[in-house]
């Protein structure tokens, strides 16, 4: 039981705490997503057998919250450097997510995504890759 409450209490209580202490930086530093490619990306899922999809990448903010993608979330960035960006974002009454963004190249990330959809943890782990245009 206590392993089961750690698996989804710790994370959320994570997410909740990065969420208020992100909130002071509401009008943060986008710009690793402006730096990236624009056209047709491959998600490629590290460490698991999730099927790869593909996003055509136009409004870059739409890596940040692929499992709410589509929602109007707001979103607090946590922290940004030149090839890190560490997000926060809240979708009112779907849920809630963070996700780190590490860019190796205009046309090569990473990213890392966890939070609750649908009342519903979710965690995942991609390599992305510009693959062509949209």
């Amino acid at each position: 039981m206590n392993n089961i409450f750690l698996l989804y209490a710790f994370p959320g209580a994570l997410l909740l705490s990065l969420a208020a202490a992100g909130s002071a930086k509401s009008d943060g530093d986008m710009a690793l997503l402006d730096s990236l490619d624009r056209g047709m990306w491959q998600l490629r899922p590290t460490g698991g057998s999730a099927p790869t999809t593909k996003i055509c990448l136009g409004k870059s903010e739409s890596l940040t919250q692929i499992q709410h993608s589509g929602l109007a979330c707001e979103q607090y960035v946590v922290r940004s450097s030149p090839n890190s960006l560490t997000v926060s974002y809240t979708c009112a009454g779907h849920g809630q997510g963070l996700t780190i963004i590490r860019k190796e190249t205009n046309r090569i990330i990473h990213i890392q995504s966890q939070g609750i959809r649908d009342n519903a943890p979710f965690s995942f782990s991609a390599e992305g890759r510009r693959t062509g245009p949209c």
